[in-house]
């Protein structure tokens, strides 16, 4: 039969099954090779197959015992033809589906192949009608998948790349076979996870507790994610509430960058988040101003960063190829505390302010320790040229034993009307740079959602590719609307 006979004559695509047209070469619909579907016989909705070859535990007597149904090895009858002694039976003809269509034709167990070593896929023998004689070993189920386990060399399945895709109804079953407190791999759903995080079985990297992070507290959220490019997320953030000697509300939200660059960045920025957390958690009860807390935060956190290149050095296998250097973060933070706003910062992450009526303008309330920003601020290049430049991201502040000398950055504000204080490392504001454009990919219900809000704007950064960990904060601030104006600075 022609190909273009073969074609009119399908009812459908094969695999997608969408309605084809007399002449179709590629399917509509999912683009699926017409031309390679073998030729249906004119008598039966099946589709031709290559005989199976004989299992090696049936003797070859090169003859039919009349009646048997027994095949003579090396003859065959076309499908539709009368029978003769000796011819292959050939399988029945594959179930069709509920769409009365012929099975798809790509089935591993219709068409011959080989695996990725050369060899030839095990096919199934049809066993013969009758027969006294025992066998010596039952034929493998029709299957032409790898296979994987003790019988694997039995089978015909062994060599590379044997392991079998899981069983979703086995998952239970091996579940079961793993010792108590272990962890069943969420890839192959049959092998232990290590202590390294790695399935003994497959060897799948498992997620990580802090490949994403979020958090909700009141009116303040956070979310945190790895990234497309990441092998980790090294990336944390802190928040919580506490209550001022008055008993008015303040919020904190801290959020740290590990450098990649430096040993166990992952820990120095966990170090810092926490320590920068509990010392203004400690220091605002007392009744200290804000803008000193947040001082003192931030020589806690350097300390605890500190610390870490004292302790024994601890590198995991990413870190075998970097020079041990002393682990180091970045670190930015916000109190709201009544009517006042207070920023910290060491680093290249920032706030910015977004007021909840859009009419008015956003602003950004830190600025960078970095190479781009020095540049700009020396008028040795504009802002859209520093930042353009391979060593715009440079930071030349940071948390961190080896740091030339500590400068903690704050900053106190009034706002005079309601808005939204982010908090965010650069893997968020990479996608969104200046306040323009951080307020338009903020989502208009953030004020009232700030953990929807938050989800949103790092959807926005892994959208635009995701090439670094992605960490931000929401902070709603509730004031009466009056006056003009934006973010200003406290007197």
């Amino acid at each position: 039969m022609s190909q273009s006979h073969q074609r009119a004559s399908l009812p459908g695509c094969p695999s997608c099954e969408e309605p084809l047209e007399s002449g179709d070469r590629f399917c509509g619909a999912c683009g699926y090779d017409l031309s390679a579907v073998p030729a249906p016989p004119a008598d039966r909705p099946t589709v031709a197959i290559t005989p199976p070859a004989r299992h090696p535990a049936t003797p070859d007597t090169g003859t039919a015992t009349p009646g048997s149904g027994t095949p003579t090895p090396g003859t065959a009858t076309p499908l539709g033809g009368p029978s003769e002694a000796g011819a292959v039976q050939w399988p029945a003809a594959s179930e069709v589906d509920s769409s009365d269509l012929p099975a798809p034709t790509h089935r591993p167990s219709d068409l011959p192949g080989t695996d990725s070593g050369g060899r030839p896929l095990p096919a199934t023998t049809p066993a013969p009608a009758s027969s006294k004689a025992p066998s010596a070993a039952p034929a493998p189920v029709s299957s032409a998948v790898r296979v994987d386990g003790p019988d694997a060399e039995r089978l015909g399945g062994g060599g590379d790349f044997e392991l079998a895709a899981p069983d979703p109804r086995q998952a239970e079953h091996a579940a079961a076979a793993v010792p108590a407190g272990g962890t069943v791999c969420v890839a192959c759903r049959s092998g232990r996870v290590d202590t390294d995080g790695y399935c003994e079985n497959c060897g799948h990297a498992q997620p990580r507790e802090r490949d994403h992070m979020e958090r909700e507290l009141g009116t303040v959220a956070a979310v945190s994610d790895r990234g497309l490019r990441h092998h980790r997320n090294e990336d944390a953030f802190a928040v919580s509430g506490t209550a001022l000697p008055d008993g008015s509300p303040a919020v904190v939200a801290i959020v740290c960058d590990g450098v990649s660059s430096a040993s166990r960045p992952d820990e120095a920025s966990a170090a810092a988040a926490a320590a920068a957390d509990a010392s203004l958690l400690e220091s605002l009860p007392r009744g200290t101003h804000p803008q000193q807390a947040m001082h003192e935060a931030i020589l806690a956190a350097s300390e605890a960063v500190n610390a870490l290149a004292q302790g024994p050095g601890r590198a995991t296998e990413h870190d075998q190829h970097r020079h041990q250097n002393a682990p180091a973060c970045t670190l930015v933070g916000a109190v709201v505390a009544g009517d006042l706003l207070v920023v910290g910062w060491v680093g290249d992450s920032r706030v910015y302010w977004v007021p909840q009526d859009r009419a008015h303008p956003p602003a950004r309330l830190t600025e960078d320790d970095s190479w781009a920003a020095q540049m700009v601020a020396t008028g040795l290049m504009s802002e859209a040229e520093a930042y353009a430049d391979e060593r715009a991201h440079a930071i030349t502040g940071w948390l961190g034993a080896d740091a030339y000398e500590l400068e903690p950055h704050t900053a106190s504000f009034k706002p005079d009307r309601p808005g939204l204080v982010v908090v965010c490392t650069d893997g968020l504001w990479n996608y969104a740079e200046a306040a323009a454009e951080m307020a338009a990919a903020v989502p208009h219900d953030a004020y009232e959602r700030p953990l929807h809000g938050a989800q949103v704007l790092v959807g926005h950064a892994l959208d635009g590719g995701g090439h670094d960990n992605v960490t931000v904060a929401l902070l709603p601030f509730a004031v009466p609307s009056h006056g003009a104006g934006s973010a200003c600075p406290a007197g």
